[in-house]
Order: structure tokens, then sequence, then C-alpha cells
């Protein structure tokens, strides 16, 4: 979907971009609306006291706002040509989809070297044959960008220790104001501030701090070097893996979207109705689940494909085939993944729909479908979250596996599944090229692992909230 000329770009707004941002408005609404449900309240009440879910949810914060800044497409315009008159004059627009997180790494994207070459590096990994005025000699040429400011080698170590060093300075620097920021907020050093609220300010300040320490010495050495090396045809890997942390992102989130409905949906019809309706639901799941997942993805990826290259014409940029194929991946796998949420909710309700309430409304003449909206969905709210937060990293990993055996995204758009099925081969060369997949790994653990161990601290907070609700409603009824 592109938009009318604009000044020196033009808007592009993909499917992709817009389900992305459409999930981060709606997790900012449900944010506000919780606040003030009162049992919801308590439970995030409960996890913000939490310093490793505070300290995660920041991590989690800085991978979604660089998934955000990179879901903001446009299409940069091209020169004019000086010698055409004004009237013959018209506005052309590159064919290369560009996004703000590309402008913002501009260096990174445009500072391409001719093949590998290793983390800091100032030579070329492979061996090339130069002519010279003794003759042919073969050597590691020196690179076009990395270390092309240094016109003694001798100082390579000592700049690199340089630019280090100020980046630990200035994370040292940002440290102590964002602490001193807290220290006025009357935080005192067990992270529980004097007004009150209970917010583990300490696990958001140890986290941006961990992040500040690594990030801006990286981006120091950025500024000279290749940090993480370059790939095959000479592209940065930094960037290949900020640029895959949208790709883990949507197909994390996206998902979600289409999952949702249909297991939320049946799986409170099937507990809640019973009888032919629940056989008819419980029949469908166990079917799909009695199929290979892997072996059904691929059979739908595939004919996705096959209708991509047959109506190639529909789309005016690689962009926007790219991103259709990750949007059709998404609701492949949310339809192939709805069926043990909604297995695990089947269960609740059916033991939910037994409760006094629930029978007290029904014989009071309730509609099944007030019931089921007013009383059985924000019971089971809890669950929902608890399952989505966990799926969230096995999605991840989903999409790093489909498409290392080459059915996940496509080949244009960068993901870290393609990082690692680069780097297969890769790893078979003498001498072995081995920092694409750690650096697909490396940031890869680190969005899973924070991504588990808030999951782990929303469901002790939810589970807890469950317990003391039961507990609570135990005493009103007099059961000992």
């Amino acid at each position: 979907m592109n938009f009318q000329p604009v000044m020196n770009f033009q808007p592009v707004l993909l499917w992709s971009d817009l389900l992305l941002w459409l999930l981060t408005f709606v997790a900012i609404g449900l944010g506000v609306y919780s606040a003030h449900v009162e049992h919801l309240q308590r439970a995030w009440a409960r996890l913000s006291r939490n310093a490793v879910a505070t300290g995660t949810a920041s991590i989690l914060c800085v991978f979604l706002l660089i998934g955000l800044l990179d879901s903001l497409h446009y299409r940069p315009r091209l020169e004019s040509n000086p010698a055409a008159g004004a009237a013959v004059r018209t506005a052309h627009y590159a064919v290369e989809v560009r996004s703000l997180l590309d402008a913002l790494l501009s260096s990174l994207r445009e500072h391409h070297e001719k093949t590998y070459s290793a983390p800091l590096a100032i030579r070329l990994y492979v061996m090339e044959t130069e002519e010279t005025q003794t003759g042919a000699t073969r050597d590691y040429p020196r690179l076009r960008h990395g270390g092309a400011h240094l016109a003694d080698e001798s100082g390579h170590l000592r700049d690199i220790f340089s630019s280090i060093l100020q980046g630990i300075a200035l994370a040292a620097l940002l440290f102590f104001l964002l602490k001193m920021a807290l220290a006025r907020y009357r935080v005192p050093a067990g992270g529980v501030p004097a007004n009150g609220s209970g917010f583990a300010w300490r696990g958001v300040l140890y986290a941006l701090g961990a992040f500040l320490f690594l990030a801006l010495p990286i981006a120091f050495l950025a500024a000279d070097y290749h940090v993480f090396g370059t790939d095959k045809v000479g592209q940065d890997v930094l960037y290949q893996a900020l640029k895959s942390i949208r790709t883990a992102l949507a197909i994390g989130l996206v998902t979600t979207l289409v999952m949702l409905p249909l297991a939320i949906f049946l799986g409170i019809v099937a507990g809640y109705f019973r009888g032919w309706a629940d056989d008819l639901i419980q029949y469908v799941y166990t079917v799909l689940n009695s199929i290979p997942g892997v072996l059904l993805i691929a059979a739908a990826v595939l004919m996705m494909q096959v209708f991509i290259d047959k109506h190639s014409g529909w789309f005016s940029t690689a962009a926007e085939r790219a991103d259709l194929r990750l949007v059709a991946l998404c609701f492949i796998l949310g339809v192939t993944s709805w069926t043990g949420l909604a297995r695990l909710l089947r269960g609740e309700t059916l033991k939910l729909r037994e409760l006094d309430y629930i029978q007290a409304a029904r014989a009071f003449g309730v509609s099944s479908g007030r019931i089921i909206t007013r009383h059985l969905l924000p019971n089971l709210m809890h669950l929902v979250i608890i399952a989505l937060a966990m799926d969230f990293s096995a999605l991840v990993l989903t999409e790093a596996v489909l498409s290392y055996i080459g059915i996940g995204v496509d080949p244009a758009m960068m993901s870290f599944g393609s990082m690692i099925n680069n780097a297969r081969m890769e790893l078979s060369r003498e001498p072995a090229v081995w920092w694409s997949l750690a650096t697909a790994f490396t940031f890869m653990l680190v969005l899973v692992l924070c991504a588990n161990l808030f999951a782990d601290a929303l469901r002790n907070a939810l589970s807890s909230m469950d317990d003391a609700a039961f507990e609570h409603e135990a005493d009103m009824s007099g059961d000992p």
C-alpha cells in the first residue's frame, strides 16, 4: 500500500507494519483497561514488584522499539536530472523500500566489503592475488571501510580499546544520571520507593545499565569497524541481526492475532456447550494435532509461494512480495498452533461452568452469550496471557527452524533463521566463518531468554491472583 509522494520520500505501509502497530496500540489499550480492573490491577502490581520482571520487560521494550523503528517504511526520492526542464521533471522514487531503522543505521547498511571479514578486522578473511611491481603476490587486502581511518596498522588494538573506553565512559555517565533521576523519585537501594508504589525500579536500572554498557561500546566501534564481521557478500552482520529483530517480533506477535480468536472462541464453546459442539471441536483439533506440524506448514507455505509467483505483477517492490510471504507464514502458524490454547481453555471452562454463580446466572435466564462474555471470559484471560507470553518464544524459534530448512520467510527478508541457514555452509569452510551463527544465536538467546523469564514472572503473578480469589470465594461461602 503506497501513499502519494511527500517531499523527498514516499511512505510505504506494509501489511506487517499495520499489524505490528495495531498490536502495539491494542497492548497499550489493554494495559490502560487492566489498570481500572481491580483483580488485574493487583496482579500487575504484584508483577511490578518483581525485579526480574521489570528488568526483562525493559529489555523486551528495547527490542520492540527496534522492531517498530523498522516498521516505518518509505521509498527515497531519486535525484532529478538537472538538464531536464521544470515542466518535464517528475518525482521518481527508488524501488528499494527502506525503514527508519535503515536511515539510523545508514553507515552499517552502506559500508559493504568484498566478502568475509572477521569481527573488528581491518583485512579480509580470504586471500587475494595482488599485482605489484615485483610480481603477483597473495595477501589479505585491507577492508574498504573497516579500520580505513588507520594509517598505521600497529595502532589497531589501541584504537579498539580507545573506542571501548569511550563507550564505557558514556555508559557510566548515563547510568549515573539514570540512578540520580531515580533517587530524586526517592527510590532506596532496595528498589522500593518511599511513596509506597512498590515498583521494582532496581530491575529497570540494572537492565538498562547492562544494555548501555554493552550497546554504547558497540556503537562506538561500529562507527569505524564491522563489530560482528561481514558475510559472504560483505554485508555487516550487526546490521543483519538488528534487522532480524522485526521479523522475530512479527512472527511472535502477528501469529497471536490469528491464533487468539480461534483458540478463545472454539475453546469456550467446546467447554460451555459440550455435547455435539464439544465433540466436533475436539475432532478438529485432534485431526490437526495428528498431522506433522512441519509437513503441514511446509505444504501451506509452498502453495502460498506458488500463488505469489503466479501473481508477481501485483507487487511493485520486492519488499511487498517478501512482506506478503511473512504475513502468510504468520497466518499459517496461527491456524496450526491454536489447538493447545483451545484445549486449555476448554478444560478451564468445563470447571468454571459448574460453579455456583454460573449456575445461578443460568437459572435466572441470563443468555449464554452474556455469561460467556461477562463471567467466563474475564476469568480465562489470565490463562490466555500466560499462554501467549510463553508461546512467543516458541514461535521465534519455529521461524528459525523453518527458515533453516528453506520454508520460512522470503530469502530477501533478514531473519535469524536466514542468518543461521546462510552460516550452515560457512561453517564447513576452512577456516570456518563462525560469527554469523554466533551473532544470530546471541540475539535470539537474549530475546527468548527475556521473554521466558518475563513469562514465568507473569505466570506466578497471575497464578497467585487466581489462588487468592479462590480462597476468598471459599471464605465467603463458608467452606473449610
